[in-house]
């Protein structure tokens, strides 16, 4: 709504600025159509040209001059001289039409100044006190013949202009909410439809003037839908096919461990089989890890793992997770050192405390899996505002930047389409997962010491992050 409301803001601010931008343009069109016309002063400068251009000669007889015949031929004119007192016309040019006289009573001197002879829109001169009458042709001017105003009209003319730009105003005004109220009628339910659109179906009315984008968004929505099922029955698929095949290979796995732990503590076998029995055991062990994990991997990846969250004290999860690896290392070859600030001492989330048990394990196997010869594991608490952060890196070989780009990079094959190049590996997956299944993430990188380091960040409400009394 809020970018429909944003389109229709743009839509005035279009329409204010097109306005006067319109209204220059025509002043602009209207001027340079008009400037050349002549029709101000030209015709009537030419009258009184042709007046001073009007010669005598040795005989008294009158004469035009060169200049005076370019006048003529210029204003496509003719021309006459009216003697003052008796009204003859005493000269006339030799392209005078025949129905113009040669003799003008005072009435008619009144009315050829004024406006036309026989149709000719006249401009006049004067020579002396003589009349110079230029008559041009018919289609040259238009003449107002009584250019007279009421004196009330001139003075109310501001008013009467700011009445028309205020109705003028008004009218656009209107013309512009009717168009706006249109406008918004058709795009609102395009605009929230497409906002929708990839949350949900959608349905839009395919009527007004974006009829044809609202049918658009409708075969969009349709077809979205469509694939959507498609994957989710795909996935639906993927997801039961890992479930089943994880429940049917757990009993004959059990048997071949049951079997192979018999062999392995049967003295009475020679110690080759035993050690082979042994082998057996633990590879048969480690395949039913990998399904667990396969299964774990399958349901987080699909929404079908609940997350049972409870109130839990992430400080008192970490330190378990830590006594458990510990625990399973009589050896000692992987010590683990935890540590944690003081908010972190008081921090209680919201979480499972099963899978977030399982991210720890993951990643502390996973430098126990890449360090065979032993190294130091370190594990840090961190609580700043509403994160809380879990950094976790050990002392052992680490890995080099093209295998961390790589890492980062590389679809797993649970996340892709079965082309090209993907990787394997299910435990930093599942840290992943579980970070997201609680809100947060999960980053992998380089640690201080060389090693590998993996941060699971938290973003979840905290309660009592406070430093200890």
């Amino acid at each position: 709504m809020k970018k429909t409301l944003r389109l229709i803001k743009r839509f005035l601010l279009l329409v204010t600025i097109i306005i006067p931008v319109l209204f220059a343009l025509n002043l602009a069109l209207f001027v340079a159509f008009t400037w050349r016309e002549r029709s101000g002063n030209g015709g009537w400068e030419a009258a009184r040209e042709l007046g001073r251009e009007l010669l005598t000669d040795d005989g008294g007889n009158l004469y035009l001059s060169e200049t005076g015949e370019q006048i003529l031929t210029e204003y496509r004119a003719w021309g006459i001289l009216v003697e003052d007192g008796t009204g003859d016309v005493i000269w006339h040019s030799d392209n005078l039409p025949e129905e113009i006289p040669l003799h003008c009573s005072a009435a008619e001197i009144s009315w050829y100044t004024r406006g036309y002879i026989e149709d000719y829109p006249t401009t006049v001169g004067a020579r002396g006190d003589d009349l110079v009458i230029l008559g041009h042709p018919k289609d040259a001017y238009w003449k107002l013949m009584w250019n007279t105003f009421d004196y009330h009209s001139i003075a109310e003319l501001p008013k009467m202009l700011l009445s028309f730009l205020g109705m003028n105003g008004v009218l656009i005004f209107l013309i512009y909410m009717i168009l706006a109220t249109r406008i918004l009628h058709s795009v609102k339910p395009v605009v929230e439809g497409m906002e929708t659109l990839p949350a949900e179906e959608v349905y839009i009315r395919e009527r007004g003037f974006l009829a044809e984008v609202a049918a658009a968004v409708n075969r969009v929505s349709e077809k979205l839908r469509a694939q959507e099922r498609a994957l989710r029955k795909k996935e639906d698929a993927r997801a039961g096919w890992i479930s089943g095949v994880s429940h049917d290979i757990r009993t004959p796995l059990s048997m071949v461990m049951g079997y192979a732990a018999e062999m392995e503590e049967d003295t009475a076998l020679p110690e080759e089989a035993r050690k082979k029995a042994r082998v057996i055991r633990l590879q048969s062990q480690k395949m039913k890890n990998l399904v667990g994990d396969l299964n774990l991997a399958s349901k987080l990846e699909y929404r079908m793992q609940p997350v049972k969250k409870e109130t839990l004290n992430l400080t008192a999860v970490l330190r378990q997770a830590a006594a458990d690896f510990m625990n399973l290392d009589p050896e000692g070859r992987y010590p683990v050192s935890f540590q944690y600030d003081g908010n972190a001492n008081r921090c209680i989330l919201q979480g499972d405390k099963e899978l977030l048990l399982r991210a720890v394990y993951n990643v502390l196997n996973n430098s126990q899996l890449h360090n065979p010869q032993g190294c130091n594991i370190s594990m840090q608490l961190q609580a700043e505002a509403q994160t809380a952060y879990i950094r976790i890196e050990d002392d052992g070989v680490g890995i080099s930047d093209e295998q961390l780009k790589k890492l980062m990079d590389t679809p797993h094959y649970m996340m892709g389409s079965g082309s090209g190049l993907q990787r394997h590996g299910l435990g930093l997956l599942i840290v992943r997962q579980i970070a997201a299944a609680h809100g947060g993430q999960a980053r992998i990188g380089h640690g201080r010491s060389g090693g590998f380091l993996v941060e699971i960040i938290l973003d979840l409400p905290l309660r009592n992050c406070v430093p200890d009394a």
